[in-house]
């Protein structure tokens, strides 16, 4: 496992680099896009590819929204951002996602960069589990993110990791990964704001498309649109 901060690209390296930030999204928030920008600034990445999940796995267990809104949303929340793009390469394959279907296609449109698979560190913590794991490290440097002072228990993966280099593996604190989408797709359901918790644009997609509430009221979509005063406290305060 390295260390984040020994990870500055050499003066005379012409490699291009290309992180690649795999997710349902569903729906994406601040936190995916902070933790996107730091880790392009620690590995000085030239580019950070969105990748929105088609048929995810790991959720069967509840309904996600369509694959097109999730794409759409992406779009909005990077749109800003030049190192930014958001890729279909998942949500156009016709069957279950799999990371390493996502890397295979990404190392071939990009056959002279060196990947970073950027994902959540709790993750990582399974990719021994994940479908061909042993392939993953061939494809890409992988980093995970988490939140500041979280211990994740890793050590029994350094034995299989042996044979690839020190970075194959990274993790890297991020303070804004208090968000998740759960959270976000719960105060929406409720009639609850997400402003600041999602990119405004993405506030106002969800709005729009009535997302993560089934049969809203006059007056619940009116607080799901408008800004309170009191929402930067709100969050602030953890709600």
């Amino acid at each position: 496992m390295h260390d984040a901060a020994s990870n500055d690209r050499d003066g005379g390296s012409a490699v291009r680099r290309v992180g690649v930030m795999g997710g349902t999204f569903d729906p994406i928030h601040n936190g995916h896009l902070v933790a996107a920008s730091e880790v392009a600034n620690r590995f000085a990445l030239d580019e950070v590819v969105f990748v929105p999940t088609g048929h995810p796995w790991q959720k069967d267990d509840r309904r996600v929204t369509s694959a097109e809104d999730r794409y759409l949303m992406t779009v909005i929340a990077t749109a800003s951002n030049p190192r930014f793009s958001v890729s279909r390469v998942d949500i156009d394959r016709d069957k279950v996602t799999y990371t390493v279907d996502t890397l295979r296609d990404l190392r071939a449109q990009h056959p002279d960069a060196e990947l970073y698979f950027i994902t959540g560190a709790d993750a990582l913590a399974s990719i021994l589990s994940w479908q061909n794991w042993a392939e993953l490290f061939g494809l890409a440097k992988f980093v995970g993110v988490s939140r500041p002072g979280y211990h994740l228990g890793i050590e029994h993966l350094e034995e299989h990791l042996g044979s690839h280099p020190p970075d194959a593996l990274t993790l890297v604190e991020v303070p804004a990964l208090a968000i998740s989408s759960t959270e976000c797709r719960e105060r929406a359901s409720q009639g609850r704001p997400v402003w600041y918790l999602v990119p405004d644009g993405v506030v106002q997609y969800i709005a729009k498309r009535n997302l993560y509430r089934p049969t809203p009221t006059a007056g619940q979509r009116s607080s799901a649109t408008t800004a309170p005063a009191g929402a930067a406290r709100e969050i602030g305060n953890g709600g």
